[in-house]
């Protein structure tokens, strides 16, 4: 009796195999591509869970998942029509420009006695690539500071993050109301009132703000 090719599978490979999706389907989940996306165990970016333990991220699907993007959505467009008169005498008067340069150059080389400076050369497909850079979305440059040092990761999610500082901060603040309270009963010789104890409250947040 013949087998499926289902059940041929089921023989070779391992169920967990399968299961982990190592065959990959082209068109997967409404995309034009198959997914290119790492697996669980090739990702290397990692969430604080709690507890001070943490877990590989999980990758969420695009919102324009199945659809083709525009070149003129990423590529910047030409702003003038490619016949435009003002254009060709640019372009013209650079490259005319550039070869009484370098003509130039190489007389002077030649005069002095050194070796001749050989013309460049520069083939269609480099002249396509610098096209396409020139056209291409101009970014700014983001500088990093040579100082600075990416921050370890503490296992801690958000709210295990934001409780363990407002417990610091309590702490702080219980600190610097028994100093100004000190402080006042220093200057007064009396014990504060409801009065005394707000104009205390008052420089305590002063100094936490600051």
């Amino acid at each position: 009796m013949s087998k499926t090719l289902s059940q041929f599978l089921s023989e070779v490979y391992d169920k967990d195999v399968m299961d982990r999706s190592q065959i990959r389907k082209q068109g997967e989940g409404g995309r034009v591509g198959r997914d290119r996306r790492k697996s669980e165990p090739e990702r290397r970016r990692m969430k604080a869970v709690g507890g001070g333990e943490s877990k590989p991220v999980s990758y969420k699907d695009r919102k324009d998942i199945g659809g083709q993007k525009q070149s003129s959505t990423r590529v910047q467009q030409p702003e003038k029509p490619r016949d435009d008169e003002q254009v060709k005498q640019t372009y013209a008067n650079t490259i005319r420009a550039e070869r009484r340069a370098a003509a130039l150059e190489r007389r002077k080389t030649k005069e002095s006695g050194g070796e001749e400076v050989k013309k460049p050369t520069t083939s269609k497909k480099d002249i396509e690539k610098q096209a396409s850079k020139l056209l291409s979305k101009k970014t700014p440059e983001k500088k990093v500071s040579p100082e600075y040092k990416s921050q370890k990761a503490s296992g801690l999610t958000r709210k295990e993050r934001m409780s363990r500082q407002r417990k610091g901060e309590t702490e702080l603040r219980s600190i610097m109301k028994a100093q100004e309270t000190k402080k006042y009963e220093k200057m007064t010789g009396t014990k504060p009132d409801a009065k005394g104890r707000t104009k205390i409250m008052t420089r305590v947040h002063k100094r936490m703000s600051s």
